[in-house]
């Protein structure tokens, strides 16, 4: 079985494409590919088709969808949940729709209380709140890794005030320098790319917890320009 996923939220973005099988957890992830930002709409689905080509599939060789739902760019997360709807809906496929704030908590191995960190701009950053259990990878091969307690957008200050109870991680230097400053505990880690998204879409998918293509939205947690400059309805 094939699983495609794919991460339009940020600069810049990548698709992977991942053999899987049924009632297993092993993922084995065949080739990532780069996005450049600012392209994806006119780069994701030639790309897609690409890559499937290159390893002699097509598109009806799928059988599962992950895919970056947020935080991020507003644009890039349009167009990467517009190409993953319209693929899931032709081949009648299920969508693991995953947080990039859990991806990047599921890249520490940290284990317990984690506040996963990214820069939202403007003085903000995006938070998740996650706890992982103390059991050791494959004890409990079928349960969810991470347990969400929260995902929200503080600002700096706000931020520097929860990050005084726990460990951070974080892919963002700037804010992995700032804690340090603070003499906090931070974790930097590298940027998780679509094959980190493959392995938790995977997980979520064995579960059951998947959405049809009408259902899925974006994650933004920040609202839009749109609607905080939008003057009030009467």
């Amino acid at each position: 079985m094939l699983l495609l996923a794919t991460d339009t939220s940020g600069k810049n973005g990548s698709l992977a494409l991942a053999r899987v099988a049924a009632r297993r957890s092993q993922v084995d992830v065949m080739e990532i590919v780069a996005l450049a930002g600012g392209t994806f709409s006119a780069q994701l689905v030639p790309q897609i088709a690409a890559l499937l080509s290159k390893h002699g599939y097509t598109q009806s060789d799928l059988a599962a969808f992950a895919v970056v739902s947020g935080p991020g760019s507003f644009t890039g997360l349009r167009v990467g949940l517009a190409a993953i709807k319209a693929l899931a809906e032709v081949l009648h496929k299920p969508i693991a729709a995953i947080s990039l704030l859990e991806a990047v908590a599921w890249s520490s191995p940290t284990r317990g209380r984690i506040l996963a960190a990214l820069d939202a701009g403007r003085g903000e950053i995006y938070v998740g709140d996650y706890e992982r259990a103390n059991e050791k990878p494959g004890d409990r091969e079928f349960d969810p890794p991470l347990r969400m307690h929260s995902e929200r957008l503080l600002t700096r200050e706000e931020f520097i005030a929860e990050a005084k109870r726990t460990v951070v991680v974080t892919p963002d230097l700037a804010l992995a320098q700032t804690l340090r400053t603070e003499e906090l505990q931070c974790e930097q880690i590298d940027y998780p790319v679509s094959g980190v998204i493959a392995r938790l879409g995977w997980h979520r998918i064995q579960q059951g917890l998947t959405v049809r293509p009408e259902e899925l939205e974006a994650n933004y947690i920040r609202r839009s320009d749109a609607e905080i400059f939008s003057p009030p309805r009467h």
